[in-house]
């Protein structure tokens, strides 16, 4: 099989592109903007989903479903939430279509309109809270922890593969609480587990931080979010955290008794991650070659693949790979014996170079003479051959090794990219070149507004461990209490 992906250093984009129709991950769908998730896409975002849900469940969430659809009313009763989704819905106004007049088609039937129109679901807080008010009368109904595995659609006129889709999958947390204390509490706690995600599962350094007020969630008293450096020096938010405060409470007329029987409006929280983790996934550790996947998230960890001439050769090298593969499968390592013997073995070695699967193991008759297994790891290419006894406990540990690796690796890259600027002159002349400027802001609307039309670059976030450095924004001259963080971003 041969490889026909763009260099990233050629064409960033299209390299991108590449590598995700290659790998076989994702294909657009005839429905303009959405995408189709193919096996192997569809596999590593199961493996996300399953740690993510695991971590869910351990700091005491339940998972719910609720409607797709959502009533017009509910949308308006939010007035920022509404404007900050209204022109990314997709509105049902009909219930049935019928047979056109020739009979050779259909068409929506002007009789069928809807008492009022629904909403294609952009996000939930709307009708999980009008579920909640019938949930909550005292503060022994809460707290309510609860996340929905689900899909959602805003309409996107420039799509990208896993970054920027009309239909995306995602998790989003709805939890309600009886003080204010406990809900930041909690929208800080869900940062901190995206975070522990993306660095310990997806091998991504991300940075903890607070959105500016302009940037945040629409119906949010305040947003935090996790940011992360891709190859290009562009910046992708991968997770956001929401306190909600009383908003939708009040919106929806959601009010609990406390222990002295007074009542209060209840305190809201939501947070969220989709398969826009994919898109980070694939720009932060890829190489010209191919996928490059963090072993943890791998659909396959360790693939095998035989070397032979005769039947006999290959029924010895299969017996020796699939003892070894029982072994590995006991530890949890995911592995898989390819004996297909229509494709050679050079064919497969590309194939699962690709496909990013972190270790390949090769045997030929020679090897299976000498007692050894030729390891060739996805991260460095590089290849050793290993004394069959004992390779167990040294693929364990080189998986281990493997992800540690592609951690760092990326960390000094976001590292390396991390500038510092003082002028605004000298920001406008960089910030084409990619990379996370640090930079001081005078907290006003007006002058992110004014960098972001001038040079396209946002706040990032504001972020949670940078230094308390006093100092003077570089556009207006006024007192900043502390570097904000710039990119350009996805």
């Amino acid at each position: 099989m041969s490889k026909n992906i763009a260099t990233r250093e050629a064409d960033y984009s299209k390299w991108y592109n590449d590598i995700v129709h290659q790998a076989d991950l994702a294909e657009h769908s005839d429905v303009k903007g959405c995408m189709v998730i193919k096996p192997y896409g569809y596999a590593i975002w199961e493996n996300m989903r399953d740690v993510l849900d695991r971590m869910f469940k351990e700091t005491g969430h339940s998972n719910a479903y609720f409607p797709l659809f959502i009533p017009k009313s509910y949308l308006s009763k939010e007035a920022s939430h509404v404007e900050g989704f209204a022109k990314e819905c997709a509105v049902v106004t009909h219930y049935r279509l019928k047979a056109t007049a020739d009979g050779k088609g259909v068409e929506v039937d002007p009789e069928a309109k809807l008492q009022e129109e629904l909403i294609v679901r952009p996000t939930s807080e709307t009708i999980i809270w009008n579920s909640y008010r019938n949930w909550i009368q005292s503060y022994r109904d809460l707290p309510i922890l609860i996340n929905q595995w689900a899909n959602v659609v805003r309409w996107e006129m420039r799509t990208r593969l896993f970054l920027r889709t009309a239909e995306f999958l995602w998790q989003e947390g709805h939890t309600a609480h009886a003080t204010k204390e406990e809900a930041i509490e909690e929208t800080e706690q869900m940062l901190r587990v995206y975070a522990d995600f993306a660095e310990n599962f997806m091998a991504m350094p991300v940075i903890m931080g607070r959105k500016t007020a302009s940037e945040r969630f629409a119906g949010a008293d305040d947003t935090l979010c996790i940011e992360a450096m891709m190859q290009d020096g562009k910046a992708l938010q991968a997770g956001t955290s929401h306190f909600l405060g009383q908003n939708f409470a009040k919106a929806f007329d959601v009010k609990f008794a406390d222990k002295q029987g007074k009542l209060d409006f209840v305190w809201a929280t939501s947070w969220g991650v989709s398969t826009r983790l994919m898109g980070a996934l694939v720009m932060t550790h890829s190489d010209d070659e191919g996928l490059v996947l963090p072993p943890k998230l791998a659909p396959i960890q360790v693939v095998a693949i035989p070397i032979y001439k005769t039947e006999e050769e290959l029924e010895l090298i299969e017996e020796k790979f699939k003892s070894l593969g029982n072994s590995l499968k006991a530890l949890g390592i995911r592995f898989k014996f390819d004996g297909d013997d229509n494709k050679r073995p050079g064919w497969k070695f590309n194939e699962y170079e690709l496909k990013g699967v972190p270790i390949r193991l090769a045997m030929g008759p020679r090897d299976l003479e000498n007692g050894q297994v030729e390891i060739a790891r996805r991260d460095t290419k590089e290849k050793s051959s290993v004394p069959v006894e004992g390779v167990v406990e040294h693929i364990a540990a080189l998986l281990h090794e493997i992800q540690s690796n592609l951690l760092e690796r990326s960390k000094r890259h976001r590292e390396a990219n991390t500038f510092r600027v003082e002028t605004y002159e000298e920001f406008k002349q960089r910030i084409d070149e990619g990379g996370f400027f640090l930079a001081h802001w005078d907290g006003t609307a007006e002058t992110e507004e004014l960098i972001k039309n001038e040079t396209k670059a946002t706040i990032r976030c504001i972020p949670f461990d940078g230094p308390s450095e006093a100092g003077v924004c570089m556009v207006t001259g006024k007192l900043s209490p502390q570097r904000v963080i710039f990119a350009k971003a996805y």
